[in-house]
C-alpha cells in the first residue's frame, strides 16, 4: 500500500473522532469542518514516518487547530462581550452532527463556551477523550501539573461551581471604565470613589524595572500612581476576570489584574513578565 493511500485510510478511520473533538472545542459545525480540513492539510505537509500512534498525533493536531481558532475568535475586537453561542448541529451532508450534538448536550456546550480556550482544551481532551496531561501540556504550553489545574478549574465550572455571572462582569466593567476615566483625567475624587480605602498594589520584578513601585497600600498611595496616567490601558478579561492591558507601540507590555469587591477595586497586581503574560488567557474588550 502506498503511503498516501495509507494516510487517507487512517485519516478517514479517525474522522469521526476528530469531528467529535472539534465539535466539543468549537461548538460550531462550520468551524468543525474547517478544523478537520486543516488537520488533513497538516497531515499532508508532515513527515509522519516516525509517528507510532497516528490517531494520537491527529488528535493533538486537531486540538492545536481548535485552540488557535478559539484564541482567534476571542481576540477579535469587533466581537461583542459574552460567550460565543454554540450552533446546533443541523441535518446536512454530515448527518451524524445531529447525533453528535445530542450526545454532547446543548447545556454542556453553553458551559464549555464560558471556559477560557486552554481550560476548554484541557477538559475536553482529558475528561472526554482520556488524553494524558503529559500530552495536553505541550499543546497549551504548560507543565502537566498546570494542565491538570486547567482541567480541574474547568471541571468545577462544568459541575456548577460558582463563576462570575455576566451581570457581575458588566457591573465590574462599569467600575473599570470609571477608574480609567478618572485616572486619565487626573480626577482625584473620581479615583477615590472606585478605590477601596485599603486597596493594595503589587508589581512583579519586570513591572518594577519599568518604574512601578513594588507595593503600595491605601487609596491615597495608589491613586497617586494612577492619577493622570493609564492612557495606554485598555479593558480586558484575563482568565475570565476583569483586568487592564497596557498596550504600547502595538505590543502588550503590562497586565493589571484587578480584584473588585462590591463597588470598589480592592487590589491591583501589575504583571510585566512576558512568560507569565504568555500563559494568561487574555481577551481585549471594546474600549
Amino acid at each position: 500500500m502506498d503511503e498516501k493511500k495509507f494516510l487517507v485510510e487512517k485519516f478517514e478511520a479517525n474522522r469521526a473522532r476528530l469531528r467529535a473533538v472539534a465539535y466539543r472545542m468549537l461548538g460550531s459545525t462550520g468551524e468543525v469542518d474547517d478544523a478537520v480540513q486543516e488537520t488533513w492539510l497538516r497531515l499532508g505537509r508532515s513527515d509522519t514516518s516516525g509517528v507510532e500512534n497516528l490517531s494520537g498525533w491527529l488528535t493533538t493536531v486537531v486540538a492545536r487547530v481548535c485552540l488557535d481558532m478559539l484564541r482567534s475568535r476571542n481576540s477579535r475586537r469587533e466581537e461583542p462581550m459574552g460567550p460565543h453561542v454554540p450552533e446546533p448541529a443541523t441535518s446536512d451532508e454530515h448527518e451524524r452532527d445531529a447525533e453528535m450534538a445530542d450526545s454532547v448536550g446543548a447545556a454542556l456546550l453553553v458551559v464549555l463556551e464560558t471556559l477560557a480556550p486552554a481550560e476548554r482544551l484541557a477538559f475536553v481532551l482529558h475528561d472526554m477523550f482520556a488524553v494524558p496531561f503529559e500530552e495536553i501540556a505541550p499543546i497549551v504550553g504548560r507543565t502537566p501539573a498546570a494542565a491538570r489545574q486547567l482541567a480541574s478549574r474547568a471541571r468545577r465550572r462544568v459541575q456548577g461551581a460558582p463563576t462570575i455571572p455576566d451581570a457581575d462582569l458588566a457591573h465590574q466593567r462599569k467600575i473599570v471604565d470609571a477608574f480609567l476615566a478618572a485616572s486619565r483625567g487626573g480626577d482625584f475624587e473620581g479615583l477615590l470613589a472606585v478605590l477601596d480605602p485599603d486597596v493594595v498594589f503589587r508589581a512583579d520584578h519586570a513591572a518594577q524595572r519599568l518604574g512601578s513601585a513594588a507595593e503600595l497600600r491605601g487609596a491615597a498611595a495608589v491613586l497617586e500612581t494612577f492619577k493622570g496616567r493609564a492612557q495606554a490601558a485598555k479593558p480586558a478579561l484575563v482568565d475570565g476576570a476583569m483586568a487592564l492591558a497596557v498596550v504600547m507601540d502595538g505590543k502588550l507590555r503590562i497586565v493589571l489584574r484587578l480584584t473588585i469587591t462590591e463597588d470598589r477595586i480592592a487590589a491591583v497586581e501589575a504583571v510585566a513578565d512576558a512568560e507569565r503574560i504568555g500563559k494568561f488567557e487574555l481577551r481585549m474588550l471594546d474600549a
